[in-house]
């Protein structure tokens, strides 16, 4: 048989990882090369990762920031006598903080046409998992990927714990990362020694379908950890005729790790918008230095000056608020200057440009836009989110797909505790995306679609109806209040009779 170009490479990868799996130095080594930040001199896919986190915590290139000059033969010199400024204005941290709010801001809904396997879900899908699932969504946007780990809890209870993207190496059995054949976790923990001391030791876990193996990564070795292997969980079992109980280990068919991408590429956000955001740092940094460089903007030109250097001039200059100065047969000696302007119109146009430009490769929005002036209405409001939406529209995809993977786990958990089998029940999350609406006109649109649409289509789109099921529950009971309270008759009949009945 004659394999395609594809087929080979997806051999190679299927054999490399699990050579990687049988070969502890091949995996030693990848950890040692996936560890890199730089490249190069570029930044390596894990640089970008931790570059990601790092911008987002404010913690930017410019804080690294030295003011240098040409010096003597050419070389440059670092300069310590003059203001060196590193003002940030976090526009990055504000896109993504925007783009997360935007999708899952508000709670998302789980609906399945099984009302039991929706409970189920509505149960481990709970507040503080979306709570978790917002900052793993924060991570695919910094970092390119959000990794969530299941596992059982103390209580038995399936349970999800986020994972740093920048700690996380996979292995992926298919060219376009759908299924996980291997990950390595790289982390490191602070160990108290003997003599109280600390000591930044490097944990190493290794997740197959087997179980996790644990090590320590010391001088680019692995070493063997206390427990040296871990099963993915464990069942307590008691014995009915004898009430000994016992602990049985056991492991998933997949590995219980899931991956959340911001886009198929796996690309941070970071990547599109660093050199925009450091161009924005740098010009309000600089802007701040030349205000504080007042004295420098004035050139100060000497003519047979009766001192030993600038140095002493500046000095006595500055203590008696003038010099001294000679004449000779050589000229006559003064002082003059050359006044430099610069304008800080200048400043502020620079700065637009890289703030709309950020805005832009960034996908977010700027709300202070001028279409929101007045009373905007829907069309303007839709144009300003066009950017942020689309952007959204392919996180949605992603994620819809990630949340399928966990529920696999979920639906094995359900057999496993004998709540039922559902797995070939399908369920809907719908993201209630937080956008700005022209309340009246969206209330109007509601009203004239009455008799359209079915009235769960309308209250899902009301501006006043946060949870559809609760609403249509609302609405039920109150029919059925009325229907008890003024018997089979319409309310609207019943009103006339009261008022027949009135008159006389």
């Amino acid at each position: 048989m004659i394999l395609s170009e594809t087929s080979k490479i997806n051999a190679l990868v299927t054999e490399g990882a699990k050579r990687i799996i049988s070969d502890k130095r091949f995996l030693e080594l990848e950890i040692m090369r996936w560890k890199k930040l730089e490249s190069d001199d570029k930044l390596t896919t894990r640089g970008w990762q931790v570059a990601g986190e790092r911008y987002f915590n404010n913690d930017h290139d410019i804080l690294k920031r030295k003011r240098m000059a040409i010096g003597e033969g050419g070389r440059l010199i670092e300069l310590d006598n003059v203001p060196n400024n590193r003002v940030i204005d976090n526009q990055y941290a504000k896109a993504v903080t925007q783009k997360v709010n935007y999708l899952v801001g508000k709670p998302f809904t789980i609906a399945s046409d099984d009302d039991a396997y929706a409970k189920h879900l509505q149960y481990y899908f709970d507040k503080k998992f979306k709570r978790t699932f917002k900052n793993i969504l924060t991570d695919s946007l910094n970092q390119g990927t959000g990794w969530a780990y299941i596992y059982i809890d103390d209580a038995g209870e399936i349970a999800f714990k986020r994972i740093e993207s920048y700690e996380l190496k996979p292995f992926w059995r298919d060219s376009e990362h759908q299924e996980l054949e291997m990950a390595v976790r790289l982390y490191e923990v602070e160990v108290y020694k003997e003599n109280d001391q600390t000591e930044i030791v490097e944990k190493v876990e290794v997740y197959t379908e087997n179980g996790i193996d644990r090590y320590y990564f010391d001088f680019g070795q692995l070493k063997p950890d206390d427990p040296p292997h871990l099963n993915y969980f464990q069942v307590r079992k008691t014995d009915p005729g004898t009430g000994s109980e016992t602990i049985q280990d056991y492991n998933w068919l997949k590995i219980p790790l899931v991956c959340f991408k911001y886009n198929n590429n796996e690309i941070p956000l970071i990547k599109k918008a660093k050199f925009l955001q450091d161009g924005i740092n740098l010009m309000i940094s600089d802007f701040q230095n030349r205000m504080q460089e007042d004295t420098r903007n004035t050139i100060i030109v000497l003519e047979n000056y009766d001192g030993e250097d600038l140095g002493e001039f500046r000095a006595k200059l500055n203590q008696y608020g003038a010099v001294k100065v000679q004449s000779d047969s050589e000229g006559k000696g003064g002082v003059s200057t050359l006044t430099l302007e610069f304008s800080a119109e200048n400043y502020q146009v620079i700065l637009k440009i890289f703030k709309d430009a950020l805005i832009e490769n960034a996908k977010s929005y700027d709300a202070k836009d001028d279409r929101l002036s007045g009373t905007p209405n829907q069309m303007n409001i839709q144009s300003m989110y066009n950017d942020i939406d689309l952007d959204a529209n392919d996180m949605e995809t992603e994620i819809q797909a990630a949340f399928d993977e966990m529920a696999y786990f979920i639906d094995q958990h359900l057999i496993n505790t004998g709540k039922g089998d559902f797995t070939q029940q399908e369920f809907t999350v719908t993201f209630n995306r937080s956008t700005l609406v022209n309340t009246g006109e969206k209330i109007d649109q509601c009203k004239n679609s009455m008799g359209i649409v079915s009235t769960e289509t309308i209250l899902k789109n009301h501006p006043f109806v946060e949870n559809v099921d609760d609403e249509l529950k609302k609405l039920k009971k109150e029919k059925k209040d009325a229907a008890d309270s003024y018997g089979p008759f319409p309310l609207e009949q019943q009103n006339d009779q009261v008022t027949d009945d009135e008159t006389g």
